[in-house]
């Protein structure tokens, strides 16, 4: 299917960008068409005809940006007031409203020299008109495309109905407000719009590609695995790879939050988006752009703006029928009173506002311009300041989520601990008792012959002893491999059956000597945990094996103590070794000898008794509990396609100490959330009660509306600077 994407401008509200929407979907031959609103894209599937398209967007009011410029956007202007000034007359629609402006002060000045009424009339009704062509317009196109009021015919209603009953400089006036107030606006969305586009800026376009012993400048599109680029110091690394010479720090923080640079030499793995330090290297490409890690946060965030959050879906719901409502009630306002009562239909000679004025003015306050925008705004600008962090929350939902989750269950390998064991001791029956015990290196060999090609942290912890110890080469690789069920691996060696795992697996399947039995109970005491050997038949040893905690772990889960939460550990380790960390680290309970099956029925367990649970594990091997968890935490996403596509939230530099972080960030959301919905119907509700009783003016009604948008806009934008 065809597909057409289209920068618009113009968007001022999330109103506008639905009604935008809705119309594009009406056209012959769309099948569907959807907006991102604060990313300005417009995607429309379907052989569309492009000039009804951009007429239609034309129609509506907006725009199309089709990068002909190279010049610095108005809102990205480092000057607010000039990026203002160059965002209202860049515009028609501005640009008419500032001449209409004009045209207004000079009608005021034609009264104060004594010039007849109708001179000032006039060149107020002019003013209007200027003005209010582009509302008026937009207005009746939505109108007679959707069916649905917006606040463009509102306004043109309220101001022709201003001219009805004689007030024709405070229709000017109006209308006037209402321009600069959408442009103003805008213009703060447009600057919203920008923290995103910054994340965009940050791979380059181009990387210098070495072939054959020259350089050449090619587009990153254009780059495949396995060829050679160089990156020289203080650039840009432009797509993710792997270090092949040279050698320095390298900046992680537009990908990680990493505050301190990272040594990176022969062998490393780098980011796009990363800034190369002080040293010339030469990498070799990992992956295309597209599947770039850099490129997957961009779409990640992308998408996670239509993710809505409860409050939002709330709030539209609410929306869809509070403007009908409100709508309606102006028109009772106007009829009920001057009917039944006897009120005056038009304004007073004693300044008594008559009951159509005050339905004019409970009309413009009743679109929902500002508590629609109240909590999307914010969820975008708590996405972009986590990603700034290294936190990737994959919606808006999660965002709200994350703070009112008081249950987290953890796992341990590479979550509270680093998830590198080292062997800590090796012994087999035949043992010599020496340093170079012939015996127990041969043990040592045939473990290495059936982890070596796996991934598992404790296969690791054996691959990297036998690397030291030289035992490399002594056994091929073994061959029929089968996985007990996360309890331990067999296969064949030489042709002989080897099994290495648990003792759980060995008790069931093996005659396990008190010896040995008695080795494992010594480690397990001390917190390792032990892998027995069989050889055949004959069990040949164990290897004792430990991990070391985070260096944060215990102040993390203090400070989540801290804020209420449990801390529960679920792991697949030993009772022993699980109650150790757990003391160490200060866990209010713990959950050991558990399965990955165990760990997805363990998550059921705690929602029952607790409510809502997150689980934090690192992607991979959690990968059943992190899906079960009302929350879903992944450590380490920087690299890890499986942790960024299987969980909730993502701590893409491995870093643990992002967790309370991202749970002070989701609470200070949904804090600005609660005061933008407040405010926004407060504000609004108390407009309307002045309106009712006379005492609003119709500008007031557009400070109530446009204004208190930007407010919002603007208090939801605080969370771009939150600090934790």
């Amino acid at each position: 299917m065809a597909e057409t994407r289209l920068k618009i401008t113009g968007l001022d509200c999330m109103d506008c960008a639905r009604e935008l929407e809705v119309a594009v979907s009406g056209l012959p031959s769309v099948e569907d068409a959807q907006i991102q609103f604060f990313d300005g894209t417009l995607t429309v599937q379907g052989e569309v005809d492009q000039g009804k398209l951009r007429n239609l967007i034309g129609k509506l009011g907006y725009g199309v940006d089709d990068g002909d410029t190279s010049a610095v956007a108005p809102a990205a202007e480092a000057n607010v007031l000039v990026g203002f000034w160059r965002y209202l007359i860049q515009q028609i629609e501005t640009r008419l409203a500032l001449i209409a402006g004009g045209v207004i002060l000079l009608s005021f000045a034609a009264g104060w020299l004594g010039a007849p009424a109708w001179v000032a009339i006039a060149l107020q009704i002019a003013a209007l008109i200027m003005a209010g062509w582009p509302i008026a317009r937009s207005g009746v196109v939505t109108l007679w495309v959707n069916h649905t009021f917006n606040i463009n015919f509102l306004m043109t209603v309220a101001g022709v109905g201003a001219v009805v009953i004689g007030e024709y400089a405070e229709a000017a006036a109006l209308i006037l407000l209402f321009d600069l107030a959408e442009a103003l606006e805008g213009f703060t969305n447009e600057r919203a719009r920008g923290a995103i586009a910054k994340l965009k800026q940050l791979s380059p376009t181009h990387a210098v590609r070495l072939s054959e012993g020259e350089e050449k400048l090619v587009p990153v599109e254009s780059l495949s695995p396995g060829e050679i680029i160089m990156v020289s110091p203080g650039e840009r690394i432009p797509i993710d790879g792997v270090v092949v010479e040279g050698a320095g720090d390298v900046n992680q923080a537009p990908i990680t939050g990493e505050s301190i640079p990272v040594w990176k030499q022969d062998g490393d793995e780098v980011f796009s988006g990363t800034v190369n330090g002080g040293s010339r290297l030469l990498i070799e490409v990992a992956r295309v752009a597209a599947d770039s890690t850099l490129h997957r946060i961009i779409e990640m965030v992308t998408e996670a703006q239509s993710r809505q959050s409860r409050s939002q879906k709330f709030i539209d719901r609410f929306a869809h029928y509070y403007t009908p409502a409100m709508v309606l009630l102006a028109v009772l306002v106007a009829v009920v009173p001057p009917l039944f009562l006897g009120a005056p239909l038009l304004n007073q000679a004693d300044g008594t506002r008559g009951w159509l004025y005050r339905s004019l003015a409970m009309l413009i306050i009743s679109c929902p311009c500002a508590l629609v925008i109240s909590t999307p705004v914010t969820m975008v600008a708590s996405l972009t300041r986590a990603v700034r962090d290294g936190v990737l929350f994959k919606g808006g939902i999660f965002v709200e989520s994350l703070a009112n989750v008081d249950v987290f269950a953890f796992d341990k390998t590479g979550t509270l601990t680093l998830g590198e064991p080292q062997v800590i001791e090796s012994k087999d029956l035949d043992c010599l008792g020496n340093d170079a015990c012939e015996p127990c290196n041969d043990m040592l060999a045939l473990a290495y012959a059936l982890e070596r090609h796996s991934t598992h942290p404790l296969a690791q912890a054996v691959v990297r002893e036998a690397e030291a110890r030289g035992l490399t080469d002594c056994y091929p690789a073994a061959r029929n491999l089968v996985t007990r069920g996360g309890l331990g691996v067999e296969g064949q060696v030489n042709g002989h059956k080897m099994t290495i795992g648990s003792r759980r697996l060995f008790e069931a399947e093996h005659d396990i000597p008190p010896i040995v039995h008695s080795w494992v109970d010594q480690a397990e005491a001390e917190g390792r945990t032990a892998m027995l050997l069989c050889d055949g038949d004959r069990v040949r040893g164990f290897i004792a094996v430990a991990d070391t905690l985070r260096q944060d772990s215990r102040a993390v889960i203090a400070e989540l103590n801290g804020m209420k939460k449990q801390t529960i550990m679920l792991t697949g380790d030993n009772a022993a070794v699980a109650s150790a960390v757990g003391t160490s680290v200060g866990l209010d309970a713990v959950r050991s000898n558990l399965l990955p099956g165990d760990k997805q029925a363990a998550i059921d367990r705690l929602r029952d008794a607790y409510g809502p649970i997150a689980m934090v594990g690192d992607g991979i091997n959690d990968a059943p509990a992190l899906a079960a968890a009302d929350l879903g935490i992944a450590m380490g996403g920087s690299g890890s396609a499986q942790a960024m596509e299987t969980a909730d939230v993502v701590l893409m530099a491995d870093d643990i100490r992002k967790l309370p972080f991202a749970i002070k960030l989701s609470a200070f959301a949904n804090r600005l959330i609660r005061q933008n919905i407040v405010f926004s119907l407060g504000s609004k509700l108390l407009v309307a009660l002045f309106a009712l009783f006379g005492y609003a003016p119709l500008w007031v009604a557009v400070l109530a509306d446009m204004g208190v948008s930007l407010l919002v806009t603007l208090n939801g934008l605080r969370a771009m600077r939150f600090k934790a």
